[in-house]
This record gives C-alpha cells, sequence and structure tokens, in this order.
C-alpha cells in the first residue's frame, strides 16, 4: 500500500503542486486585501512567515519515513523536472535571492562574473559529473571517492573538504533567515535565527532528502514568484511594458541621466567592463565559481534522487532554466533598484529620508555619512562632522549593503507591503531551501560515510536513521549559534567553499570519472595538495596583512589605515596613496577584500589550489600500482549512459 501511494502521488505531482501555486497566489491577494482593510503591517508578516513555514512543514511531516533509500536519496523517485526544480532551489541560496541583484547594483557590469560563474558551472556538471555518480548508484560524494579510489582515506578527504565547504555556507543561510526574520517580523537578529532554525529542521528531519525534495520545490515557487513581481510592476509603471529584460536598457539610460542631473560621480557601469574587476580577477572569479559550482556536494547529491542516469542529465538542463529564469532577471532589478534610489534617495534633504531607511539601518543594512542610519539625529550629527555637508544626501554618504537591495527594493519604490511581504518569504523560501540542502549534505556525511560506514557498518535501519537525524540536529543548533554571533567573516567564508570544493574535491571527481589510471594514493595525495593550497591562500591573505593587500571600495565603512568613516573616494586616496599607488581597481564587493600572489583576489584562491590538484594526481598516479583491471572496467561501466547502476546501497 505505502509504495501504491508513493507510485500514486509522483504520478500527481503536476496537479498538487499546480494547486499549491494557485493556493499561494490566493493567499497573496488575501494578504493585499488585508492591507487595504488597514491590518498592521507586523501582522501581515507574521501571517506570511506562518503560512510558508506552515506549509513547508506540513510537507516535511507528511514525507516522513523510515527507509534509508527514502531518507538519503529519496527513493531514486524524483521526475528531471522537479529535480530541477528543487535543484534550481537548492542553489538559489539567499546569496543568489537577496544577493545577486545587490552584487549587480555594486559591481555593475564585473557582477556578470557571478552569473557566468555559477549558470556555467551547471554545464560542467552536466557534462562531467552527474550522469556518472547518478550512474555509480550512491549516496553521497565521499561514497564515490571511497569505492573509486579503495579505502577510507579518500572518504576522509573528501569529509573534510565536504565540511569545510559546507558550514560556513549553511551558516550564512541562517544569517539570512535572521535578517529576513527581524525585518519582517520586526524580532530581534537572534530570535529571528532560531525561528529559522525551526523552519529548517521541519523540513528535513523527518523526512531527509525526501522531505527535503518536495519542500525545495514549494520553496522554488515562492522564491521565483517572489523575485519577478517588484520587477515587474516596476516595468508595467514606468514604460507599460511588464517584461523587464525588454525595459533594461532605457533604465540604464535614465540611470546615465539621473547622474548627470545629480552631479555624482559616474556609479559602478552596467555596460563598460573591468571597472571594478581586471581583467585576470574577472576571469579567475568566472572559472572558480563555475567549477566550484560542479564540486560542491549539496548540489551534486540532488543528481542521486533521479530514476535514472538519463533523468540525472535531463533535470541538470531543467535546473539551467530554472536559475536562468531568476539570473536573467537580476541585472534588470538591480538596474531598477539603482534608478529608485537615485528618484527617491539621493539628493533629498536628511530629515525628509523615507522611514525604510531606518528599518534597515536598524539592522546593520544602510550607512550614512559613515554610520548605520537608525534615526535622523544619528545621521544629521555623523553628516555634521563632514567639512561643507549641505543637509543634502549626496551618493557618496549613502552606502546601502548588497543584501538589502531585493528585500528593499519594493519600499524604496513605494510598493504595496504586500510586494515587501511576498519579496521577504521568497528570501526566506531561497535560505530555508540551501540550509536544507547543506544541512542534509553535512549530516549525511557523518551518520553515513563515518558512522555507517566506518564505525557500525552493521548498524540496523533504525540506528542509521536515529542517528542521522540527531546529527542533523545537532549541526543545526551549532550553525545557527555560530549565526546568532553574527561572525564578520562569514560572508567572506561563504566566497572560499566555491574555491575548496574547486581546489579538493572537482580534480578527484573529473580524474575518478575519466582517468582510469588514476591511483588511490594520487587521489589522495591530490586531493591534500589541492585543498591546503588553497586553504593556505586563503588564510594567509585574509588575516596576514604583511603578506596581502587590501583592495578598497566604497562599501568599506572604515580606512585600514586612519580608523575613520570613508565616504569620499578622493579622501580615501588621500589616506591610502600607498595603496592606490599599486594600480589596483577598486572591488565593490565584500567578498574579495585581499589579494596575493600576482594580485589574484583571494575569492579566486581556486586558482592556485585546482591545477596543484590535477598535477599532484596525475604524477603520484604515475608512480604509483595502476588501478585492477576490475576498477578499471568499473569506469568503463559508469561512463556507459545505459543500463542500470553500477553499485546499489543497501
Amino acid at each position: 500500500m505505502a509504495t501504491e501511494a508513493k507510485a500514486d502521488f509522483t504520478s500527481n505531482l503536476g496537479r498538487i503542486y499546480t494547486i499549491y501555486t494557485g493556493g499561494f497566489v490566493a493567499f497573496v491577494i488575501f494578504i493585499a486585501i488585508l492591507e487595504r482593510m488597514g491590518v498592521p503591517n507586523n501582522i501581515l508578516g507574521y501571517l506570511f512567515v506562518a503560512f510558508t513555514i506552515g506549509v513547508y512543514a506540513a510537507i516535511g511531516i507528511l514525507s516522513r519515513t523510515m527507509q534509508v533509500d527514502e531518507y538519503y536519496v529519496a527513493g531514486r523517485k524524483v521526475p528531471s523536472f522537479y529535480n530541477g526544480m528543487a535543484t534550481a532551489a537548492d542553489w538559489m541560496s539567499a546569496a543568489s535571492f537577496i544577493g545577486m541583484a545587490g552584487t549587480l547594483y555594486l559591481l555593475g557590469y564585473d557582477g556578470l562574473a557571478f552569473i557566468l560563474g555559477w549558470t556555467g558551472g551547471y554545464v560542467l556538471v552536466a557534462t562531467l559529473i552527474a550522469p556518472y555518480l547518478r550512474k555509480f548508484g550512491c549516496y553521497t560524494v565521499p561514497d564515490f571517492l571511497a569505492f573509486r579510489f579503495g579505502g577510507n582515506a579518500a572518504r576522509i578527504a573528501g569529509i573534510v573538504v565536504l565540511m569545510s565547504c559546507s558550514f560556513t555556507y549553511v551558516v550564512a543561510q541562517i544569517v539570512g533567515t535572521g535578517l529576513i526574520g527581524a525585518r519582517l517580523l520586526g524580532m530581534s537578529f537572534e530570535m529571528a535565527v532560531f525561528v529559522g532554525l525551526v523552519g529548517i529542521l521541519v523540513c528535513s528531519m523527518l523526512g531527509g532528502m525526501r522531505a527535503v525534495t518536495w519542500t525545495q520545490v514549494a520553496q522554488y515557487i515562492v522564491l521565483i514568484i517572489a523575485y519577478l513581481v517588484p520587477v515587474v510592476i516596476l516595468s508595467t509603471q514606468k514604460f507599460g511594458i511588464p517584461i523587464p529584460q525588454l525595459t533594461y536598457g532605457t533604465v540604464l539610460s535614465e540611470i546615465q541621466i539621473k547622474e548627470a542631473a545629480l552631479g555624482v560621480a559616474a556609479t559602478a557601469s552596467h555596460i563598460v567592463p573591468f571597472a571594478r574587476y581586471d581583467p585576470l580577477n574577472f576571469f579567475a572569479l568566472v572559472l572558480c565559481l563555475m567549477v566550484g559550482t560542479a564540486s560542491l556536494p549539496h548540489v551534486l547529491m540532488r543528481y542521486f534522487t533521479t530514476p535514472s542516469v538519463r533523468e540525472a542529465r535531463s533535470s541538470v538542463a531543467w535546473t539551467l532554466l530554472f536559475i536562468f529564469i531568476l539570473y536573467f532577471t537580476a541585472p534588470a532589478y538591480a538596474a531598477f533598484a539603482k534608478l529608485e534610489v537615485f528618484e527617491n534617495v539621493i539628493g533629498k534633504p536628511l530629515g525628509q529620508l523615507p522611514s525604510w531607511i531606518y528599518s534597515y539601518g536598524k539592522i546593520g543594512l544602510i550607512q550614512i555619512c559613515g554610520v548605520n542610519a537608525v534615526d535622523v539625529a544619528s545621521i544629521t550629527a555623523a553628516c555634521g562632522r563632514i567639512a561643507g555637508h549641505n543637509g543634502m544626501l549626496s551618493l557618496a554618504n549613502f552606502a546601502i549593503q548588497a543584501d538589502a537591495i531585493v528585500i528593499a527594493t519594493p519600499e524604496i519604490a513605494g510598493l504595496p507591503y504586500v510586494v515587501s511581504g511576498l519579496v521577504a518569504a521568497g528570501g526566506l523560501a531561497a535560505a530555508l531551501s540551501t540550509a536544507d540542502g547543506l544541512l542534509l549534505a553535512i549530516a549525511n556525511a557523518l551518520s553515513h560515510d563515518v558512522y555507517s560506514r566506518m564505525i557500525n557498518k552493521n548498524a540496523p535501519v533504525a540506528r542509521k536513521l536515529i542517528i542521522a537525524r540527531v546529527l542533523l540536529v545537532l549541526v543545526a543548533i551549532l550553525a545557527a549559534w555560530v549565526a546568532a554571533g553574527r561572525p564578520a567573516d562569514i560572508v567572506a567564508m561563504v566566497a572560499w567553499a566555491f574555491s575548496l570544493a574547486a581546489a579538493g574535491l572537482f580534480p578527484a571527481l573529473v580524474m575518478g570519472i575519466w582517468s582510469k589510471k588514476t591511483t588511490s594514493a594520487g587521489a589522495v595525495a591530490g586531493i591534500w595538495a589541492g585543498f591546503l593550497t588553497t586553504l593556505v591562500y586563503l588564510v594567509v591573505t585574509r588575516y596576514f596583512p604583511g603578506f596581502g593587500v587590501d583592495y578598497l571600495g566604497m562599501y568599506s565603512n572604515v580606512s585600514p589605515t586612519t580608523g575613520r568613516a570613508l565616504v569620499d573616494l578622493a579622501k580615501i586616496k588621500a589616506e591610502t596613496p600607498q595603496i592606490f599607488s599599486q594600480g589596483m581597481v577598486l572591488i565593490n564587493h565584500p567578498m574579495a577584500s585581499r589579494v596575493g600572489w600576482f594580485n589574484v583576489a583571494n575569492i579566486s584562491a581556486g586558482l592556485f589550489g585546482m591545477p596543484v590538484g590535477f598535477l599532484t594526481m596525475w604524477l603520484v598516479s604515475k608512480f604509483t600500482t595502476a588501478p585492477s583491471s576490475e576498477m578499471q572496467s568499473f569506469i568503463d561501466d559508469i561512463r556507459r549512459p545505459r543500463g542500470e547502476a553500477v553499485m546499489i546501497e543497501k
């Protein structure tokens, strides 16, 4: 009966999610009606959170399971279309939903490096990795490494890289839930973090990958509607065309006109390349993000859930389509947001700024004259200390963090609160979906690869699942505790995940699939060599001032030489001539703050570690015993697109 119920569920997915989408749209309309009736915004915010998290929790509870294959790989029954949607939600974290448009707002054209790298990674996933891991038939990436390269040395190396990539990433998602919850619910950031934690756990604890898959599909529907609605409304209001991609060029022209009218220096150009990144750092970033995306364990494990190799490959194509919808909209979102800032904020008297400035200033997302914009008195006092300030807000004295652009745009544009609540619910869905995937990757590595494969190979199924759930909860609590402290380096460390994965896992995955002669010793040596090279570069350039050199940008709050607030680029140049004399371009983004060898920013540290990993694997494999003929036949088998999985997990 249970099997029939599952088959009935998967055969009715279209109807189920159509009803869900209609219900969500009806709920948004209901909230809009309540707003027109005068219901307070904080009540509407609570309704948004209660409804969305309630639906995710219901899906998580209904998807509970006590079967190992259901818990780890959703029974390998997820159709490619829905797996693509779930993977897109898993991938489009708070960084993509909240941060992508903000990055483009701050960096202009050079922000496209993130879009090129992240989307290009899925081409590598489709052509080099995902179908072959699915043909292998494993539960986790370390599982593949252990079987392909023999013994636990490769498994342990894979687990270390996985943990290094995933933990700071999941902490950042929980920070994202805290920021959104604090704004939407009006509670403290710390309390909002633990509210988000509850939402994460109810989605994943009882049903594992099965529950996470179906909640991620629901979360994708929410996040993509939430992302598109504001910018479609703005495009329609301004130009009568509800397709923002078509009005993007006109908006850029209006931005240039506004800059000239306000007499401000040109902001980051959306047309001219290499204004913030030099060509080396631009293309190094594209490469590291691309290869890192193709190596992140929480992304790759989604392709273990499809019914066949063919579906694994086609689900990558669906993933690209669903990601494309958001990324194709992000540049227009950034342009509309910048135009709204110019029209509604810049050039206004300090005493007449809109109230949303202070809402975001109180949670540290907007600074005016170098201080958080908590109230009129604080910014007036700060600006009064600047010689010649005329009481009007200039662009040089206004700083908005990348994370605020998307969630603040509806308020900047004066749209109804229901739109702001919808965007916040979408951001919450993005953060929760990625946090679920990351926590599952970490907990599965600890429970399956460490406990079930190395400590107690004969553990009964019930005990395996109990251990998996306990570890999931413990890791989630630890991540929430770290997130509650709002660690200063967490955003930079998330960016490190891509370089660490690119250097630590990509060479082993590619060589393991495409080189039959790669040996166990070569793989283990290559993983550690690439991973440690990258890690050392990251740590040294970040924390040892004598080695790295700071990039500076308007995003910075204080001068590294004087400690004073930075409000004027000419002033920065006067204070830090030793840095400007080296001819470095400004990077207006917090993820790339230091450079070292060859002026490569540490966000692109994989540029050094990845070649070291490949070279080490090749050299060591040349001088160690080749894999057995059975293993080489195994590699041939997983490269054949037809047939059953080579290894069937029990």
